[in-house]
């Protein structure tokens, strides 16, 4: 038997945080945000799935519920779906990181296994902890996941057998929702 993930990246955040590296931050939503929110849960409530999944930050929260009032359905929270831990870099303007580091953020995609952005997490540290929240994931009954973009895409890179530089290729945009079939063996790819 088989089984469906949908992985579903968080609502646009407030305008506010546009430009801003906010991996771990936890802010609410845009207007635009809340509006998608509205329809995504509709969209989402109309699915198969027998738990939700969120990753505790707001922005994951606030449709998981929403989700939830709609469908009855239980919800728990997972920090392994968490974004990716940028370290001092959290809440710092992109364009003031490169100014004061130059190229150095490109070494995110160039050296994944070993670049800590701000002293945070590694491409692989990500890779590992999104693996381990896949693999915690029920394998008979279908699963809705809130989360966001790192984890996802690292998710979706180890499935096609992607390197980890291409990780960064996989990442959807915020409201998207990518079904990935889950393999009831432990073989699970």
């Amino acid at each position: 038997m088989s089984a469906q993930v949908l992985l579903v990246r968080h609502p646009p955040v407030a305008k506010a945080w546009a430009g801003r590296c906010y991996g771990r931050c936890d802010m609410g939503w845009s207007r635009a945000g809340a509006a998608l929110a509205r329809r995504l849960a509709v969209e989402l409530a109309a699915e198969s799935f027998a738990t939700i999944v969120h990753s505790g930050a707001r922005r994951t929260r606030r449709l998981a519920d929403m989700v939830a009032r709609l469908t009855g359905r239980p919800v728990q929270d997972d920090p392994r779906w968490l974004e990716r831990d940028f370290g001092t870099w959290e809440g710092r303007r992109w364009d003031a990181i490169w100014r004061e580091t130059g190229d150095l953020m490109d070494r995110m995609m160039t050296h994944p296994r070993d670049f800590r952005p701000g002293g945070g997490e590694t491409g692989l540290d990500l890779s590992r902890r999104a693996r381990a929240a896949w693999d915690a994931l029920p394998r008979t009954a279908d699963v809705l996941v809130i989360g966001h973009g790192g984890p996802i895409a690292a998710v979706r890179a180890q499935r096609a057998g992607l390197p980890l530089e291409r990780m960064i290729e996989m990442v959807p945009p915020c409201g998207a929702i990518v079904r990935l079939p889950r393999l009831a063996s432990a073989d699970d790819a």
